[in-house]
């Protein structure tokens, strides 16, 4: 049987060891051709191969239920359930997701892409089916890198007491998240990979333990499988993988195994990213107490040659994003200052230390948000479009969107600078653009394009600048001048903005976040206050989950762009003249 012929999970049951052997190769060329043209997630699932087939042949899903945790390597699980004829589509609009989603299949279970989370919901679905006398398995498949989690390890307490509850937990231990996992549970596991002890921390914690098996034999796997379904109560398979596995590339990418690729194009610029890891380094090199903090991201959230000019300052805490900001504030409390990297999406997990642990202590640390906004094919739970909404509600808290990479490296030295509060810069997953001049600078904002009685001010937020500009340029045409603004901080909202905006009659702040709790809300409550008749109001995202496709697609289908933007300026005019009327 081949791949193309696999219309599900129960096909896979007369096949011999012969033949999965070879479904996994024909599996591992399909991923490597797909993957390499449009672009995902392609070492996580290479080393999952073997280990997902022998899951299927031993569960019976979706009757059984299989979590993938972070849900990168769950490829091989959408192959096997009779969605491989839609891979040309992976993570474009209207296209397979590049995560497990509820809305493609019943096999899919969960679809949160944030790590460390499998083990909690499974813990609560099994306690459901206990509760409810439904005989359902539950697998839960986790990375070692997720072990560094410390919800991984609040649900082991709770499993492993469990004695009656029989959850799987399938260790995928290729010892790895991005770079190679860090700590004390990298150390355990990897003096577990040499062989069984006679005790270890998961048997410590009440969980039969089961390995190590070399997580590519799918005989062995599936042999230890049943085995541990068997025993009915909580047990850990440990498989042994190798991240990239079957493809020498990968294998040999020291840095991640090539963990995500690209899709393959005409070529980009240069990122936001790069400028970010250019300008710390520079500033690292002149601040001997600037230390930096990443959650097992140090490459991908640009800081990789930083730690390379300065290794000692660098600290990979696993993916924990709540310690790692709490121990940015213990940083900050002995005398340094610390930038904390992250993807916009993962600060959420650790809001109550940002609010409690560092901003109530007025402490000087500050937050790079790499993918801030519309992330774009990677979908809901990677869009960066929440932290720009929430944070504003932190007391003492600023919050920079820089539009070009002169203003990054500036407001990233302001931030840096600021000893007494937690600073923040956000900006997207995409190519920088020019350097955009501005016309003046004046108390609050930077003047960008200026009309002299224009009746429409843009408050451009960030890197939409661009969109703005063009956006007036077109509004030109319909005769309607336009100012364009950029207030790079948009937390606090400073008095000189409220002050220039009330001297127009619309004042629309063009932001890549949620419009809930988005600037032109609080600019409208500014204005509201001071009794001015000026109409300010917020053009950004929907409170709404929004699926994968690109960014430039995502933000042209919210009005975005140049073309959307002067839309909805028409648009609001005319229902301004309408009311006077």
């Amino acid at each position: 049987m081949t791949l193309a012929d696999l219309a599900g999970p129960a096909d896979l049951a007369g096949l011999s060891t012969a033949d999965l052997e070879v479904l996994a190769e024909e599996i591992r060329a399909f991923l490597i051709e797909k993957v390499r043209i449009g672009g995902g997630h392609l070492g996580p699932n290479l080393g999952a191969v073997e280990l997902t087939i022998a899951l299927h042949r031993v569960f019976d899903s979706p009757r059984d239920l299989l979590l993938f945790d972070t849900g990168h390597q769950a490829y091989v699980h959408k192959l096997l359930t009779g969605r491989q004829h839609d891979f040309d589509g992976l993570r474009q609009a209207g296209g397979v997701s590049g995560y497990p989603s509820r809305t493609e299949s019943p096999h899919d279970v969960i679809e949160n892409s944030h790590a460390s989370t499998a083990l909690s919901y499974a813990d609560g679905l099994a306690k459901a089916f206990a509760l409810r006398g439904a005989d359902r398995r539950v697998v839960a498949v986790v990375g070692d890198g997720a072990l560094t989690g410390g919800m991984c390890w609040e649900a082991l307490n709770n499993l492993g007491a469990a004695r009656d509850r029989p959850v799987v937990v399938v260790l995928n231990d290729n010892g790895r998240s991005y770079a190679p996992t860090v700590g004390g549970v990298a150390d355990h596991l990897a003096l577990l990979r040499g062989g069984p002890t006679a005790a270890n921390l998961f048997t410590t914690l009440g969980f039969a333990y089961l390995g190590p098996v070399d997580g590519h034999d799918v005989d062995a796997v599936e042999r230890v499988l049943v085995e541990a379904a068997k025993l009915n109560r909580p047990v850990v398979v440990h498989c042994v993988t190798v991240k990239g596995k079957g493809y020498a590339p990968a294998e040999a990418d020291e840095a991640d195994r090539m963990h995500a690729v690209g899709a393959r194009s005409g070529g980009g610029g240069r990122s936001w990213t790069s400028v970010f890891a250019d300008s710390i380094v520079e500033l690292g090199a002149t601040r001997p107490d600037l230390v930096c903090l990443t959650a097992a991201m140090t490459r991908p959230a640009g800081l990789g040659p930083f730690a390379e000019r300065f290794p000692s300052r660098v600290f990979d805490v696993g993916i924990a994003e709540q310690h790692a900001v709490t121990s940015a504030a213990g940083l900050a409390m002995g005398g340094l200052h610390p930038v904390v990297a992250i993807y916009a999406t993962f600060l959420s997990r650790a809001f109550d230390q940002v609010l409690m642990d560092v901003a109530l202590h007025r402490l000087g640390v500050t937050f790079v948000l790499d993918r801030a906004g519309v992330t774009g094919p990677d979908g809901a739970s990677h869009h960066g479009m929440w932290d720009a909404s929430v944070l504003p509600v932190v007391p003492g808290l600023r919050l920079a969107a820089p539009r070009d990479p002169a203003s990054l490296r500036e407001l990233l030295a302001i931030a840096v600078s600021i000893s007494d509060a937690p600073t923040v810069l956000r900006y997207p997953k995409a190519s920088v653009g020019p350097d955009i001049p501005s016309v003046r600078r004046a108390a609050g904002y930077d003047v960008l394009r200026e009309e002299p009685g224009a009746p429409v001010l843009l408050v451009a937020v960030g890197p939409l600048a661009g969109a703005c500009l063009a956006a007036a340029d077109e509004l030109a045409r319909h005769d309607v001048p336009v100012t364009v603004v950029d207030p790079q901080w948009t937390m606090p909202l400073h008095p000189g903005l409220v002050r220039f905006a009330a001297e127009h009659r619309l004042a629309l702040a063009v932001e890549d976040t949620t419009e809930t709790g988005a600037l032109g809300g609080r600019l409208a409550q500014a204005l509201a206050a001071t009794g001015e008749s000026t109409c300010a109001a917020t053009f950004a995202l929907p409170r709404a989950f929004l699926p994968h496709a690109s960014r430039d697609e995502i933000l042209r289908a919210h009005g975005l762009d140049a073309g959307g933007i002067a839309a909805t300026v028409l648009k609001r005019l005319a229902l301004m003249k309408a009311e006077v009327a």
